[in-house]
Order: C-alpha cells, then sequence, then structure tokens
C-alpha cells in the first residue's frame, strides 16, 4: 500500500498498514518480551512518531501502524482482505481473552469483514516477517490460502 494508492473505501482502516502512509496513525506497541501488541487508547499520528525510532531499527518492529485500506494491496481480493482470511486459518490462543480495547475497531476492515474472531488475533499479527518465521512467512504470502496454512501447520504438529 502507497501513499499513491486509493482507499477501496474512504472510511476502512487495515491494522497492519503501512507506517509512511500520509494518514498512517501507530495502532500500538509490540512487547518485548512476546512480540504481542498492546493497543494505545489513542492514535497517534505516525509521522509524529517515526523520527524518533533509532536508525536502523524498522518502524514496524517496535510499533503496529494502521492506515487506510486501499483497493491496490495485494492482499485486497474485491471487498475483502484476504490477509485476516489467513490470519485466522491461524489456531486461535487456548485461553478465552476478552477483547482488546482498540480505537480502530469501528472502522477496521478486518472487523466489518470477520466480526471479533479477527480481535482475538489481531494482538500477534505482526507487519515485520523474518525469514526464520516461516508460519509467518506463509501468513504475510498473498499467493498462501488458508488450506495451505492449516497443511502446514498439520505437518507441523
Amino acid at each position: 500500500m502507497g501513499s499513491e494508492q486509493t482507499a477501496a473505501t474512504p472510511s476502512t482502516w487495515c491494522p497492519s498498514g503501512e507506517a509512511r502512509a500520509p494518514e498512517s496513525v501507530v495502532l500500538g506497541v509490540r512487547s518485548a518480551a512476546d512480540g504481542r501488541v498492546t493497543y494505545l487508547a489513542d492514535p497517534v499520528p505516525a509521522a509524529e512518531v517515526l523520527g524518533s525510532i533509532p536508525e536502523g531499527i524498522e518502524p514496524t518492529r517496535v510499533l503496529r501502524f494502521a492506515s487506510h485500506c486501499v483497493s491496490s494491496c495485494v492482499n485486497r481480493r474485491g471487498d475483502d482482505c484476504a490477509l485476516v482470511e489467513r490470519v485466522l486459518a491461524l489456531p486461535a490462543a487456548p485461553e478465552a481473552r476478552a477483547v482488546p480495547r482498540c480505537h480502530l475497531r469501528s472502522q477496521c476492515q478486518w472487523w466489518q469483514q470477520t466480526g471479533v474472531d479477527a480481535c482475538h488475533r489481531c494482538p500477534a499479527v505482526t507487519t515485520a516477517t523474518f525469514q526464520e518465521d516461516e508460519l509467518a512467512t506463509l501468513v504475510a504470502d498473498p499467493s498462501t490460502t488458508p488450506e495451505q496454512l492449516a497443511a502446514w501447520i498439520a505437518a507441523s504438529a
């Protein structure tokens, strides 16, 4: 998603958005302990924080960003987001968790498309993938199907 692209629905936001999109906001901060996102109570414009991240640190390694959901995104399939479908193919955490508080929810593409199921998995989503994390790489790859993810998970069990 680049800033030159148009929004699919101007009021719909991607919770795994581009850090440098003009409208981008910080959705949350990634925990050093387990990588899960702790959501901010209020949005902070990404432009206000990007300059404070030390050189050499990828912003998505420490922060999660939200930006407009755009029709030209590689994860877009019609009006739907295929990324959230891949995220939902992952097993849910075994313990029941409360739905995290999130300022984006009313405008979130994932919420509008799949409801609370996406909210339960959203804190674990990372926008920075690393080659040594094969599962995260598969989830991030737009060509991966939910069926391929299920097969990988079954083979890894």
